[in-house]
């Protein structure tokens, strides 16, 4: 005979039936999922750091989780658009972008200082003992910027310009895509460019920071001439069209990641607080700043 226990029992048991089948559609359907990272150092320097997170995502996602490095801002948008990268780490600029341009993306986590801010400043780096001590000093000279996708190798500093009254392609004898932030550093140390800009949270971190920790550059070799303001930090997304359970997989395996100290260090060598969540409206002015750059754009070619 039924009675009510009996019902409950069933109909859990159905329950957890239909959640493992949609476990095993999702499965099927993605029997690999790939992480991208956008360029903001030198190979080998990000398979250290995230290779294990990768090999984490898959053991807790349970389907094989593959890294992979961008070779420019742009692949990481165009890799989402067509559905073959599935969770990636973008700029803030890239990642508005992104949903600017109808790729069906959308953030969950973002970035957080030692300090528990949540944004990083665009700056301009001249070597130590060159003459430039603001910007106006280095008419003429060449600019090494990072990409045209970068927020703080690209946009701010295009925007920061534009409000000092200068167009770079006319003020300084050349504008150097440079395609990575170390790239930009590397740039400025071999005298292919006078002034580089890049990223940087504060005197303790910063891209020049992690390069002195590689035995790549000495940070007292550069002075900054310029900092801008606060810009929101980077965020990870994941394609929009991904099953709700698997986001949520997703998701939690980040935010568990980031609560084990000793294995999130590894990540940021200690100078990172963990991930938190973030929505799409924390890049609004983002999106902004991109259109006024696209504006400046369009200005120089009519």
């Amino acid at each position: 005979m039924l009675n009510r226990r009996t019902l409950i029992l069933a109909g859990a048991a159905l329950a957890v039936t239909a959640n493992t089948a949609l476990a095993q559609d999702w499965k099927a359907k993605y029997p690999e999922l790939v992480f991208a990272l956008i360029p903001e150092e030198n190979a080998s320097g990000v398979t250290n750091r995230w290779t294990p997170f990768a090999e984490y995502l898959s053991k807790e996602l349970g389907t094989k989780v593959t890294l992979r490095l961008a070779n420019d801002y742009a692949a990481i948008i165009e890799g989402q658009r067509a559905g073959n990268i599935h969770i990636a780490y973008y700029g803030p600029a890239s990642y508005a972008r992104a949903a600017m341009t109808g790729v069906k993306t959308e953030p969950f986590a973002i970035e957080v200082n030692q300090d528990g801010t949540k944004g990083y400043h665009s700056v301009l780096y001249v070597k130590k003992d060159s003459p430039y001590q603001k910007v106006e000093d280095l008419k003429g000279k060449n600019l090494g910027l990072v990409d045209a996708n970068s927020t703080s190798g690209n946009n701010v500093p295009r925007f920061a310009l534009n409000k000092m009254g200068i167009d770079p392609e006319k003020f300084f004898d050349k504008v150097v895509y440079t395609g990575s932030h170390e790239n930009a550093v590397i740039a400025l140390q071999q005298g292919t460019v006078d002034v580089a800009a890049n990223w940087w949270n504060d005197e303790n971190e910063s891209s020049l920071r992690r390069m002195e920790r590689k035995g790549m550059a000495k940070y007292d070799d550069y002075r900054i001439i310029f900092v801008s303001d606060l810009i929101v930090n980077s965020p990870f997304a994941y394609l929009t069209d991904l099953p709700d359970d698997l986001k949520a997989k997703i998701r939690d395996a980040f935010f568990k990641y980031a609560a084990d100290k000793e294995a999130f260090d590894k990540i940021y060598e200690g100078k990172r607080q963990p991930w938190q969540p973030v929505e799409h409206s924390a890049y609004l002015p983002i999106i902004e700043l991109n259109k006024f750059v696209d504006e400046l754009r369009k200005q120089k070619r009519s």
